[in-house]
């Protein structure tokens, strides 16, 4: 049922592997044990308890919060995280509106539960928007910057209700706009589940809900108007088969698209989405939380997002690295409210928050190497070598191709010129050949000559290859060897046109200049006559002469065309190379200085950090003690305090990965780990990691100790009189004994320990349930014993009473830490708001537009800005400090000692009481059950403090909202002023509101914040009364073992053995799954130290 390993080399150790393999153990631990006949109803209870305790154990989660403003990147950079395209980009509306949970399960499939405000939370946020629709007259408020308030409300609202106007809007009532759509009414509450196989459906499933459908209206509207243009062009009837065709494409259409692109958009209408998917990056527990970017009208969703605040473990806070650091980014995103949250809510480690700097392939070379002096560095040198280089021999072959191409051009002009002269060369030779009249057009004589030599020297001169023009035309079949490319034949082209225009106008001219010839006709005859006996005299030898030398040239031109070509494409491909070597230059200096940038911004933001936490330091220390401030020392050392910095390019990921088709190719990085996206996946581990570990490794203890406590109950104890026994047993065990043990549970189900556990209703305390079937008691509970006095006695009850002493000193301990740290502070702090509410109230009046001022009246203060947190500052501000130090404090050392002690004090006398032949046995035993009993309260203790850390970070954060309370009657009150002067008198009666009241508001929240410290207190006391009755009944049954005899039937006697088998192999294995986790731990610790591992990308 589990893996056998000979040695922890062979173990490769992981959290996950290591809680896999204990999970099987503990399925053979509750196999084997079923097969044992257990004497004591107690014990069968808590070892149940624990096997359902080990099983419960699963992979802890680590949650994180991504924050950022809107433009930051968010969800591209979670989409790259993830390596695939899940988050929605393309309703962006929606997206930065509502949180989206992302975590991990072992499926293939992608899914997700998109849950719906309830039909209240909708009502209350028609009303605000309602609100923000309308002017002090009630008036439609006309807008054209869809980013204001008015533009936000008509964008959502229009958004569900299409096809309502403006002007009837602001007539309605909420409960007349509920009205218009009982699709909306039907899906308010609901929760839709999605799942696909792939992130293309799951897309296109999820799009249904938050698309903006805006852009498909108008798409629809378009093809709307096209078909009315195609209606009109069509014939006025229809085949029967087109009919046919056109119903059946309607009936395919309803099928396959279930929603309407007229109808509602429903993203206005989501709460919050829950996605599950198959990414390696959460395989490890981590869970990531996009929050909104944005103010959000909706109060539900609002609330959303400051509970998972509260609960996250880390925080991720996203910005431009071109905003990052020049805008201080990372002070601004973490303010004064937000780090004493963080201050209060726990101390700082190296994980609370990771600083995220995205966009960083958008690049300016020439500013960051300006900014940053990187003129002289050798690396950038050697990078602009190569790109000077590319481009001088880029402007090298360039010319090279110019030259060519003009070449190709000339001889390709002439060829086409000498090749329709060589046809009617061949045309005439055939003509006279046979006895045919030929008059020749290309190839005849232009001027006239007298003499034979110069008649032959013409003739020479025709055949002469690159002297002649060219028709407009040619068939000549060798034109198909001449092919060049389609910008050379435009040339071409171009230039053979111009030399046809000039042709035709030296024509037109030689015509004009011979019409005064026309009155001498005697020398117009004997020139008609010479020309006669000229072209008698062209003979077959002279035209065979002619086309071999056309031929020749031909041949030579073609073999000059083919040097050419050659040379031209040789141009091309070292041009072609030359580029992709440049662009690859320049990516190479992007990327140098993008990664420049990257380090310069992460010394920044680091350093940037550690001024604002000394800062808050600072102010604490100053108003905790004036008079002794020294402003030179710091309280802790913030050399060591390394904010995690990331810098990433979630594009270039996406593109060097090919996640996204069509996207082109990166612009900067060309090796994937230069984006930092693999850096920041390798974090989502690391931050889990601590968890993880503690997990496994609280896990691996627990479930050695039980495999241990089994085995040694299983083996006996060996030679001990009965009378020894019954004699301890009468002393310490806490029920009565049973003589009808046997009977008692065979009347169960079933016999075994496995139908006992299965039973429904099993008592888990042991002691007082009684079950019943039929109104008839099924079987008889064991009673407990009690003294003389009617007082319960054996060990389960004494350890309850001892352990009641040790929680009410626990929990009056916890109440003294928090009223003598913090009860003061509070009062101060409360004192000091009071004194600066008025002018924080007066000051964030000032400080906006009264539109928006108006707004955050009417959502009671929280808006864009929280005038709520702002009032509450001054108080958060004084106990800061003072919480922080009270919390970091180990609140549970004094209970933990106290409690071992009582556990040993018990052990103590149980070995003093035991028989001479059981006390040497007894000392053993009571050793292993103080062993037990410790990891059991390590546990207990582990649990106690994530609640009470819990609890505190929840009252640290109850100021604002008990601030809101208080003066939400002012805020309504204000809201009612309409008219002229009603700015005026809403800031003045809302002055005055928070005037008569500041010393109630903040008297009160002192109180509310300590009442809730001593309910905390009480609260963790009760937890650990619970926790601790199970940890006495755990001591006893370990030390019952003393006492409690095993059954001797051969079939027993077996099973025992098995079961010491199966409980010796499990606790080997546990062994060694340990020594491999310390190995793993001491060889990534020296990792740490060689500086192999780099946390920060």
């Amino acid at each position: 049922m589990f893996r056998v390993f000979a040695s922890p080399d062979n173990i490769d150790y992981l959290p996950e592997k290591a809680l896999e393999e204990g999970l099987s153990m503990v399925k053979a631990i509750r196999a084997s044990i079923t097969k044992l006949e257990l004497g004591s109803k107690l014990r069968k209870d808590v070892w149940l308890r624990e096997i359902e305790s080990l099983q419960s154990q699963g992979v802890p989660t680590t949650m994180i919060a991504v924050c950022g403003a809107t433009g930051a990147g968010k969800s591209s950079i979670l989409n790259a995280i993830l390596d695939d395209n899940i988050v929605p980009t393309s309703g962006m509306r929606a997206c930065t509106a509502v949180v989206t949970e992302i975590a991990y399960h072992t499926k293939k499939s992608i899914d997700a539960d998109v849950s719906f405000l309830s039909e209240k939370e909708w009502r209350d946020e028609l009303a605000v928007l309602l609100d923000d629709l309308v002017d002090e007259d009630g008036n439609v408020k006309r807008s054209t910057d869809l980013r204001s308030d008015a533009g936000v409300a008509w964008q959502k609202v229009h958004a569900v209700y299409p096809k309502v106007t403006q002007e009837a809007l602001v007539r309605m009532s909420v409960d007349q706009i509920l009205a218009l759509d009982a699709r909306v009414s039907s899906i308010l509450g609901t929760t839709k589940h999605i799942s696909t196989n792939d992130s293309k459906s799951f897309a296109k499933e999820i799009g249904k809900y938050i698309d903006s459908k805006d852009q498909k209206r108008g798409d629809k509207k378009k093809a709307k108007a096209k078909e009315i243009t195609k209606e009109k062009d069509k014939p006025k009837g229809l085949s029967l088969l087109e009919k046919f065709k056109q119903k059946n494409a309607r009936n395919t259409n309803k099928k396959d698209d279930d929603y309407d692109p007229e109808g509602p958009a429903f993203w206005p209408l989501i709460r919050q989405v829950n996605v599950r998917c198959n990414a390696r990056a959460l395989s490890t527990g981590a869970i990531l939380v996009d929050l909104p970017g944005v103010a959000d009208a909706n109060a539900a969703r609002n609330n959303i997002a400051k509970d998972y605040m509260k609960k996250c473990d880390c925080v991720w806070i996203l910005a431009p690295i071109t905003r990052a650091v020049d805008d201080k980014t990372a002070r601004d995103l973490m303010g004064d409210a937000f780090k004493m949250q963080l201050m209060m809510g726990k101390c700082y480690d190296a994980h609370a928050i990771t600083f995220i700097a995205t966009k960083c392939d958008d690049i300016s070379c020439s500013e960051v190497i300006r900014a940053l002096n990187l003129d002289d560095d050798p690396e950038l040198e050697k990078i602009e070598e190569e790109i000077e280089n590319c481009r001088a021999e880029t402007t090298e072959w360039k010319e090279k191709k110019a030259e060519a191409d003009q070449a190709i051009k000339a001889i390709d002009k002439e060829l086409k010129e000498i090749r329709p002269m060589l046809q009617e060369y061949k045309e005439h030779l055939k003509a006279l050949e046979k006895g045919e009249t030929f008059t020749p057009t290309l190839t005849a004589k232009r001027k006239k000559v007298n003499a034979g030599e110069k008649r032959r020297r013409g003739s020479d001169d025709e055949g002469a290859p690159f002297k002649r023009r060219r028709t407009a035309d040619s068939d000549y079949s060798d034109d198909d060897d001449f092919i060049v490319d389609d910008d050379d034949d435009l040339d071409v082209e171009l230039e053979l046109a111009g030399s046809e225009d000039d042709n035709k106008q030296s024509e037109a001219d030689s015509s004009d200049g011979e019409k005064p010839s026309d009155d001498k006709d005697s020398d117009k005859g004997a020139d008609d006559e010479h020309t006669d006996d000229e072209e008698e005299e062209v003979s077959q030898e002279t035209l065979r002469t002619n086309i071999a030398e056309a031929e020749d040239a031909i041949k030579e031109g073609r073999a000059q065309l083919n040097e050419l070509r050659n040379v031209r494409k040789e141009a091309i491909d070292k041009l072609a190379n030359l580029k992709k070597r440049e662009s690859k230059a320049q990516r190479e200096k992007n990327a140098f200085c993008s990664l420049k940038r990257s380090e310069f911004s992460r010394d920044v933001l680091k350093e940037d950090f550690r001024v604002g936490l000394k800062d808050l330091d600072d102010a604490a220390a100053e108003q905790r003690d004036p008079n002794n401030f020294d402003p030179t020392v710091n309280i802790r050392d913030y050399d060591a305090i390394d904010l995690p910095v990331f810098t990433v390019s979630s594009r270039d990921y996406v593109r060097i990965k090919g996640q996204v088709k069509g996207d082109g190719d990166p612009t900067c990085f060309t090796e994937v780990k230069d984006t930092g996206i693999p850096a920041l996946q390798e974090w989502c581990h690391t931050l889990t990691i601590s968890s993880r570990e503690r997990a496994a490794r609280n896990f691996l203890t627990h479930l050695k100790t039980f495999a241990n406590s089994i085995r040694t109950y299983v083996q006996g104890i060996g030679d001990v009189t009965i009378a020894d026994r019954e004699s301890l047993r009468a002393k310490w065990e806490s029920t009565l004994p049973e003589d009808d043990y046997d009977d008692l549970y065979d009347q169960m189900p079933g016999s075994d320990f496995e139908a006992a556990a299965n039973f429904a209703g099993l008592n888990l305390h042991g002691l007082t349930a009684q079950l019943v079937q039929n109104n008839q008691p099924l079987f008889k509970m064991v009673e407990p014993k009690v003294d003389q006095n009617g007082e319960a006695v054996g060990i389960t009850a004494r350890l309850i009473k001892d352990f009641h002493h040790v929680v009410q000193d626990c929990v009056r301990e916890l109440q003294t830490r928090f009223r003598d740290g913090l009860e003061e502070k509070c009062q101060t702090g409360a004192a000091n708001a009071s004194a600066a509410a008025v002018q924080t109230s007066d000051t964030f009046a000032a400080s906006m537009h009264w539109a928006t001022y108006r707004a955050t009246l009417r959502r009671h203060g929280t808006w864009r800005h929280d005038l709520n947190v702002e009032l509450s500052n001054p108080f958060t501000r004084n106990i800061a400090s003072s919480w922080s130090k009270v919390f970091e404090a180990d609140l549970f050392a004094g209970f933990e000692r106290a409690t071992t002690d009582c556990i040993r004090q018990l052990l103590k006398e149980v070995e003093d009481s035991a028989a001479p032949g059981l006390k040497e046995r007894a000392r053993g035993q009571a050793e292993l059950s103080l062993e037990e009993a410790k990891v059991a309260l390590r546990k207990t203790i582990d649990l106690v403090r994530d609640t009470i850390n819990t609890e505190q970070k929840e009252i640290s954060r109850c100021l604002s909202p008990h601030v809101q309370n208080q003066l939400v009657e002012g805020y309504d009150r204000a809201m009612e002023e309409r008219g002229k002067g009603s700015v005026a008198r809403q800031k003045a009666l809302f002055h005055n509101y928070v005037d008569d009241l500041k010393e109630e508001i903040f008297e009160g929240a002192a109180d509310v914040i300590m009442t809730r410290l001593t309910k905390a207190a009480e609260a963790v006391g009760d937890a650990l009364e619970e926790a601790l009755a199970e940890l006495a009944e755990k001591v006893e049954v370990s030390v019952a073992v003393l006492w409690e005899g095993t059954r001797d039937n051969p079939a027993q006697v077996r099973a025992r053995e098995e079961v010491i088998d199966t409980m010796n192999e499990i606790i080997k294995q546990v062994t060694l799954w340990q020594e491999a986790a310390q190995k793993k731990k001491e060889s990534v610790d020296a990792s740490h130290a060689d500086g192999d591992i780099e946390l920060n990308g």
